[in-house]
């Protein structure tokens, strides 16, 4: 059976992979006790093509084991793991991994492996590289602040969130690049163009909601592998990632001006920058950097918005294969209408034809629904277009 062969598959990759088969120790490491990764079979009455054209996307859910990615507690599991299996044979693969090892192209590597050493390719598993902390030296100083969390900890409110799925096709991202093209930046990216677009209607959504005229600062995770020289190496665990910051004043929203606030931002990761981070002083210059994203606006939580963007794309997810083929569909896991501490958070992925951008968009739920009547945003997004629409267009 199925589930059964990734089962054992998984035990062989958690080999490779230690780590995952550990615990948490703190908010910064990780017990390599090898009592395993957590993993449960769920089952599905549903074909799984009539549950892919569901309406409400909060069944993807439903496809994941219990799970809270912003809990780093002493004890909890590393990996999570839960295979779906539907009556007409399909089956679902959901994946929880803790960011304390596993930033997206790590998690990317992790689920690679497992899938060649489910296809009985060891050969094609890639093989994790632990080399993490001879490239940026470990600190038993770093400070929890300088975290991620830390960082967005002064914008977070605690609320009703809503996550709403926007898909972009391959002839609108065209359409907005064209849009979003400017003297600065000529060519802009897909991701670049569909950030901008989202910014600039998050941020009209709040303006409607509170009449103030706020400056937003709109953040993007940025992977150090491929910028330093020299480069990383592409299956190297851990979280190489930086975050470009740029902050946007509220008469700065047109969508050119907003692409070339993101590339100047993402461009100031360079090469200089990372070796920089590298070394023994590596961790106080990465909490500078960490320190500069939120002085201009540490304690106004009243006057900015905070947009935080994390991309997937280009990571080729699509490309996994367990054997059974190719995926019909990846996709972000949201918790619909669920009371927690999260920011406005977009994750964009890659649709399954590799030139759209789906958009998993988190807001509050009134600005959620100001988001869904903008009518920029419906001119080039479709919003919870069904997976299978996808792949026959």
């Amino acid at each position: 059976m199925r589930p059964q062969l990734l089962k054992e598959s998984l035990s062989q990759t958690l080999t490779l992979f230690y780590p995952f088969a550990g615990r948490m120790k703190d908010h910064l490491s990780i017990a390599c006790n090898d009592e395993g990764a957590y993993y449960v079979e769920a089952r599905v009455d549903l074909p799984l093509c009539v549950f892919l054209n569901l309406p409400d996307p909060s069944y993807v859910s439903q496809l994941l084991p219990e799970s809270n990615w912003t809990i780093t507690s002493a004890g909890s599991y590393i990996a999570m793991i839960q295979v779906t299996t539907f009556p007409c044979g399909g089956i679902a693969i959901g994946a929880c991994l803790s960011h304390v090892i596993a930033d997206s192209p790590a998690a990317t590597t992790f689920i690679s492996s497992w899938a060649a050493l489910t296809r009985k390719c060891g050969e094609e598993a890639p093989c994790p590289n632990f080399d993490a902390s001879f490239i940026f030296p470990q600190s038993v100083a770093y400070p929890r602040e300088a975290t991620f969390l830390g960082m967005v900890n002064p914008f977070v409110k605690k609320g009703i969130w809503q996550s709403r799925r926007i898909v972009f096709d391959a002839s609108a991202i065209a359409s907005l690049k064209a849009k979003t093209r400017s003297s600065s930046v000529p060519y802009p990216t897909r991701v670049e163009a569909v950030s901008a677009l989202l910014s600039k209607c998050i941020t009209a959504a709040s303006k409607a909601k509170s009449d103030i005229q706020k400056s937003t600062l709109i953040t993007h995770s940025v992977n150090l592998r491929q910028r330093a020289r020299p480069q990383i190496p592409n299956y190297s665990m851990g979280n190489f990632v930086c975050l470009a910051a740029a902050l946007v004043t509220a008469k700065e929203t047109e969508l050119d001006n907003l692409v070339c606030h993101l590339r100047k931002a993402i461009r100031k990761i360079d090469i200089d920058l990372i070796t920089a981070l590298q070394g023994d002083g590596g961790w106080l210059k990465y909490c500078e950097c960490m320190k500069e994203i939120g002085k201009a606006s540490h304690g106004t939580n009243d006057k900015i918005d905070l947009i935080v963007f994390s991309s997937w794309c280009n990571m080729g997810v699509y490309e996994i294969d367990f054997g059974w083929g190719k995926p019909t569909w990846v996709a972000c896991a949201p918790k619909t209408k669920s009371k927690t501490e999260m920011v406005n958070m977009i994750f964009l992925m890659d649709t399954k034809m590799g030139n759209g951008i789906e958009a998993w968009v988190y807001l509050e739920e009134q600005h959620m629904a100001m988001l869904e009547q903008n009518q920029e945003l419906l001119a080039f997004g479709i919003l919870e277009q069904s997976p299978l629409n996808l792949i026959v267009s």
